[in-house]
């Protein structure tokens, strides 16, 4: 079936079944790779993405649940160069480690910043439920407030 979508604010028309991901939509129809596959059942948040500006795990979504037309934003639309105020932070605090994570972590945090432009920690600790082996948590929360206009200090 064809899906009209559009994706980092360009319309696109893909065909596939209406049971596959967005997850697999965005990575293998569209070829935008930096949206990453984690867990495959939504509790990493490796995959997550924003449709119509709400962060969602993209692995759990499959496309015949998304709008037509519907806005999906991955990580290669937050900003075409490197601008957005959470790339400077997560650059800034020296946020990645081995960096599979790091979209996804982004995405949830460029959700969080949307709905409360100054979180205080708690608001970050549970908006943040995106997982990280490395354990970039605290370099992640610094980066989110210094985004936010709190330079980064807890």
């Amino acid at each position: 079936m064809s899906y009209l979508l559009n994706v980092n604010g360009e319309n696109r028309v893909i065909d596939v079944n209406g049971d596959t991901p967005l997850l697999w939509v965005v990575r293998e129809n569209l070829g935008l790779t930096g949206t990453k596959f984690g867990c495959g059942v939504g509790l990493c948040g490796a995959c997550t993405v924003h449709l119509e500006g709400t962060a969602v795990r993209s692995c759990t979504v499959p496309i015949r649940a998304v709008s037509s037309n519907s806005r999906i934003t991955t990580i290669e639309g937050l900003s075409k160069d490197r601008s957005h105020p959470l790339q400077i932070a997560w650059i800034a605090e020296q946020v990645p480690q081995c960096g599979y994570c790091q979209p996804g972590m982004l995405m949830a945090a460029a959700a969080l910043l949307r709905e409360k432009p100054e979180p205080n920690e708690r608001d970050i600790d549970t908006a943040m439920t995106n997982l990280c082996r490395c354990g970039t948590y605290p370099r992640v929360k610094r980066a989110i407030l210094r985004a936010s206009g709190h330079n980064g200090r807890t």
